[in-house]
C-alpha cells in the first residue's frame, strides 16, 4: 500500500535553491528564493525582538512559519517578475489562484492526510493584519531594499534596481507606526546611505522624495 510522505516538500526545499530572484535581469550576484526565505526569518526575527521589547507581544511560532515559509509555492510558479506581477489586480489575482490551486494540490497529493491542514497554514499566504503579518510584509522587503542597495552599489546599469529600492522603501515606509520600522528608518537605512558608492546621491534623493524628514548626512 503507497502511504503519502514528505519527500516532495522535501525535494521543493531544494528546487529552492535553484530558483533565481528578479529574473531576466543582469545581476552581478545570484540570489535564490532559498537564501531569500532564510534572510527574511532572520530579518523577521530582529524586527520581532524590537517590536517584543516595545511591549508588543510576538507569537514567535507563527512569525517563523509565515517567514520560512512564505515564498515556499513559488516553486510552482516561479519568482515572476515584480512590474508583471503588479500590472493589473486582474493578473495579480489570476496568479494567486493558480498558485492557490497548485498548492492544494500539492497539499492533498503529497502531504499526509493527518499534516494537511497544519501544511493549509503554513503555505497560505503570510501577510496579514497580524503583528507577525506585518512584520513578514516588513523583513521581505528589507531583504529586496538589501538585494536592489547590492546590485546598485556595484555599479549595475540596469535602472530597475533604482525602482525595486524605491518601491521596497516605500511599501516599509508604510508601516512606520510600528516600532520596528521607526528602528530601520532611524538606525539601519542611515548606515546603509552612508556606504561609500558612486549612485550615492541618487539614493539618497529617492530617499529624501519618500521621507522629506530623512537628513542626508557626508
Amino acid at each position: 500500500m503507497f502511504v503519502v510522505g514528505l519527500h516532495q516538500y522535501i525535494t521543493g526545499l531544494t528546487n529552492l535553491e535553484w530558483l533565481d530572484r528578479a529574473p531576466g535581469f543582469f545581476k552581478y550576484q545570484q540570489h535564490s528564493v532559498a537564501a531569500h526565505s532564510f534572510k527574511v526569518a532572520a530579518i523577521a526575527q530582529m524586527l520581532g525582538d524590537i517590536e517584543e521589547q516595545a511591549g508588543n507581544p510576538i507569537d514567535w511560532k507563527m512569525l517563523y512559519e509565515k517567514s520560512l515559509n512564505h515564498d515556499y509555492t513559488e516553486r510552482f510558479i516561479g519568482d515572476i517578475k515584480t512590474p508583471v506581477k503588479y500590472a493589473t489586480p486582474e493578473l495579480r489575482h489570476m496568479l494567486a489562484r493558480v498558485e492557490a490551486h497548485m498548492t492544494e494540490n500539492f497539499i492533498q497529493n503529497e502531504i499526509p492526510a493527518e499534516l494537511q491542514d497544519i501544511y493549509r497554514r503554513r503555505l497560505s499566504e503570510g501577510k496579514d493584519d497580524t503583528i507577525e503579518g506585518r512584520i513578514l510584509s516588513v523583513a521581505d522587503k528589507v531583504d529586496l531594499l538589501y538585494e536592489s542597495f547590492g546590485e546598485i552599489q556595484k555599479g549595475n546599469p540596469e535602472t530597475v534596481y533604482m525602482d525595486i529600492f524605491k518601491e521596497s522603501l516605500t511599501t516599509i515606509v508604510a508601516f512606520n507606526t510600528m516600532p520596528s520600522v521607526q528602528y530601520f528608518l532611524e538606525n539601519i537605512l542611515p548606515d546603509l546611505l552612508n556606504e561609500d558608492f558612486s549612485d550615492r546621491d541618487k539614493l539618497a534623493a529617492i530617499t529624501k522624495k519618500i521621507m522629506p524628514e530623512y537628513h542626508v548626512t557626508h
